[in-house]
């Protein structure tokens, strides 16, 4: 099935890389944890779920609420990441459309930049409002598109340097996929069945060290790390003369990169 071959994909593509995503892009995936906590209704006493919790970083957030916190992912060095930074959480190893809990048991469930890595996103979506007790909220991010300024310039750096996507890169098949919009995240959550959607685009400038920025695709991250690891050396090469080239124009005085990016926050409460 094509939802296996994009999820199987998405697995491979963060094993192991836990240390090197929180260098990289760990603090970009940071910035709507409070919005996206407020927008599930997560307080004192509040039981939630944190799905892909990446290296805990939206559970430890939840915790400083005083809710009480399960927070699953399916890499196993993102989740010893997640007991370091997320101190009395329950971790455990779990991975959307399937989560090892029964219906109704949380009051929230929120999931953080996931459903761009989910093969099914609405599936991955149902489970989530599954997991979640009526009254409760389900709130979600993900990137948007068409692409803001920090995710372009990557595909301008790859384009300046000649670089050439493999053809056999796993995509959402088209039938599963949905636009990347506030319409279309609304639609996704309104057909999930949840009431009251709301959804706004966060808007920030992402502050990075630029070899810090540059450490996430050498590693491996994602698809970027794919289309790179793809590449000849000279290619690649030019790819790292392209990035100091183009970034250049987000240094500020003191030679940090300023980047402005958006990010898409939709929450609906479960009926």
């Amino acid at each position: 099935m094509i939802i296996d071959v994009f999820d199987t994909h998405e697995r491979s593509r963060w094993a192991g890389r836990a240390a090197s995503y929180e260098r990289s892009f760990a603090t970009l995936c940071a910035y709507p944890a409070e919005a996206l906590l407020d927008a599930a209704a997560v307080r004192a006493g509040r039981r939630v779920i944190d799905v892909g919790t990446g290296p805990g970083t939206v559970a430890a957030r939840a915790l400083r609420r005083g809710a009480e916190v399960v927070a699953v992912d399916a890499e196993p060095t993102m989740l010893d990441a997640a007991r370091r930074h997320a101190p009395g959480a329950e971790i455990r190893g779990a991975t959307l459309p399937r989560l090892p809990f029964p219906d109704g048991g949380f009051d929230a469930a929120v999931a953080n930049f996931v459903l761009n890595h989910v093969g099914d996103p609405a599936a991955g979506l149902a489970e989530l409002r599954r997991v979640v007790r009526p009254g409760g909220r389900v709130a979600v991010t993900i990137w948007p598109y068409p692409q803001p300024p920090l995710q372009r310039l990557w595909g301008e750096i790859f384009t300046a340097a000649g670089g050439e996507a493999p053809a056999d890169l796993p995509r959402v098949a088209t039938e599963r996929d949905f636009p990347r919009t506030e319409e279309g995240l609304s639609a996704l959550l309104a057909a999930a069945g949840l009431a009251e959607v709301r959804c706004a685009t966060l808007a920030w400038d992402h502050r990075a060290d630029p070899e810090d920025w540059w450490a996430g695709p050498a590693n491996g991250i994602g698809t970027l790390g794919l289309l790179m690891e793809r590449q000849p050396v000279a290619v690649r090469d030019r790819i790292r003369q392209q990035y100091d080239l183009l970034s250049a124009r987000y240094r500020d005085a003191d030679g940090m990169l300023v980047l402005p990016t958006a990010a898409l926050l939709a929450s609906g409460r479960v009926v």
